[in-house]
């Protein structure tokens, strides 16, 4: 029980508009992670995996009781090692590489047109996390897999959530028809839970539209990403490679990142700091996440009160 006529509505939508077969709705991004990576792999099967991937990847990929392999972030090469070195003689072997799209805490962007090469070069599965593509990437905003002009038989699972460029919530997995009959079947976090309420569906829904017919928001959120670049680099602010939404300022320093945001909230800033364990030691940053209902002003605000405090 649980899947109501809202629901089906907005499943039917999402495939049309992803150019997928089927979607699924999943309660949260975790769940369809977890859920869909521990339908498909299993002990004795091989996953490759981003060095950077989220923690509900790293989760989903431990639970499969798959052998992991991570390789280093972005680095097309080191996949290419780990396949040769872990899949020799395993022809048999069900393999997956898994990866963010758009990486939530460097907010650069994976090379999926490179990693869909190497899956069907290896008849392996490509799974791919469009949580923060989704939305906001694209010509359409349909993410990141659009923007790169990838097909379902490019990468066979896309995962997107619907709390971020959709401003809902809930998750989705969008793939063949054969893939989600199988989850619907099998996957335990779909099977076992509450299903989102039929109100988030018809709400989202109704976002899904808007955003296929007012593309301003995505526009004026670009131009607030190239006005943040733009105004860091006449501050002498180092900012990571990222022309997404995400634009981590560098700190280093847990404790000093820690002081910067303390200070920018007595400005009425809310600016996340992110320490280790979630980054790697000694690449503690501010977290600068830019959205739509930001306004040009907001930025000047944001960049003024950075050049008044030692970064």
């Amino acid at each position: 029980n649980g899947h109501f006529t809202e629901h089906q509505k907005l499943e039917e939508a999402l495939a049309e508009f992803t150019g997928r077969e089927r979607a699924l709705l999943f309660s949260t991004g975790y769940m369809a992670n977890l859920g869909v990576i521990n339908a498909v792999m299993m002990r004795g099967d091989y996953i490759f995996s981003d060095r950077l991937n989220h923690a509900s990847l790293i989760d989903a990929c431990l639970l499969s009781r798959a052998k992991t392999q991570r390789y280093t972030h972005n680095d097309i090469s080191s996949l290419e090692s780990l396949y040769k070195k872990n899949t020799i003689n395993n022809a048999e072997k069900n393999t997956m590489i898994v990866s963010d799209g758009v990486f939530s805490m460097d907010g650069d962007c994976a090379d999926v047109k490179s990693l869909a090469k190497i899956a069907q070069q290896h008849q392996a599965w490509l799974m791919i996390d469009d949580a923060h593509g989704f939305g906001i990437l694209g010509k359409t905003g349909a993410g990141l897999l659009q923007q790169q002009g990838l097909s379902q038989q490019d990468v066979p699972i896309l995962m997107a959530t619907l709390g971020k460029g959709i401003g809902t919530a809930g998750a989705f997995i969008a793939g063949s028809n054969e893939l989600i009959e199988y989850l619907i079947q099998t996957a335990r976090t779909y099977i076992f839970t509450t299903a989102m309420p039929p109100a988030i569906a018809a709400a989202t829904r109704v976002s899904l539209q808007l955003l296929q017919t007012e593309s301003w928001r995505r526009e004026h959120l670009v131009n607030l990403v190239k006005q943040f670049k733009q105004g860091a680099e006449l501050l002498g602010i180092e900012l990571m490679p990222s022309d997404t939404a995400i634009q981590p300022i560098m700190v280093g320093d847990a404790e000093k990142a820690l002081s910067i945001s303390q200070q920018l909230e007595k400005k009425e800033i809310l600016l996340t700091p992110i320490r280790p364990p979630t980054v790697p030691e000694k690449t503690a940053r501010l977290r600068v996440t830019l959205s739509a209902s930001h306004s040009k002003e907001d930025v000047d605000y944001l960049l003024e009160s950075l050049q008044n405090i030692e970064l």
